[in-house]
């Protein structure tokens, strides 16, 4: 009785010494996910930038406002955005000017007149599940979606 009880440890396990851990097969991929979460793809930074993460603005609204602002001039930019009636115009605003700052702080002496918005991208973060009871003890998923905005200035 007391044999079908007691763990017999097979070849491998019984080799191995005590103070060293074995690494299972499931340790690998699992580092390996986690890395990824960590490093994320910066983007080619050549000039002044600064990106805003997980702003609470569903991207594709937030792409409506960041498609006027494109391309344009800062001061121009900022004007546009000051009275977009739009929820994404004053983050968006915020981040241009966070965006200047570094400009000024890094290269030193900047004209921000002759700056403009080279690239500004707006990318879809993680999305926050909430529910929603309805009917007959059914429950709806509600997606509150979340945006990465990265902008880059360039100098004209």
């Amino acid at each position: 009785m007391a044999d079908t009880k007691t763990k017999k440890k097979s070849a491998p396990e019984a080799e191995a010494p005590q103070g060293e851990k074995k690494a299972s097969k499931t340790d690998a991929p699992e580092a390996e996910k986690k890395a990824r979460r960590r490093a994320r793809p910066a983007p080619p930074a050549s000039g002044p930038h600064a990106s805003l993460r997980f702003l609470r603005v569903a991207p594709r609204k937030v792409r409506l406002v960041a498609d006027e602002v494109r391309g344009r001039k800062v001061g121009d930019a900022l004007a546009m955005l000051k009275y977009t009636p739009q929820a994404a115009a004053e983050p968006l605003a915020k981040l241009l000017r966070s965006a200047v700052a570094n400009a000024e702080q890094k290269g030193g002496r900047v004209d921000v007149d002759a700056l403009f918005v080279k690239t500004l991208t707006v990318d879809q973060g993680p999305k926050m599940r909430r529910f929603m009871p309805r009917a007959m003890g059914r429950a709806y998923r509600i997606e509150k979606k979340t945006s990465h905005v990265y902008v880059e200035l360039g100098t004209a």
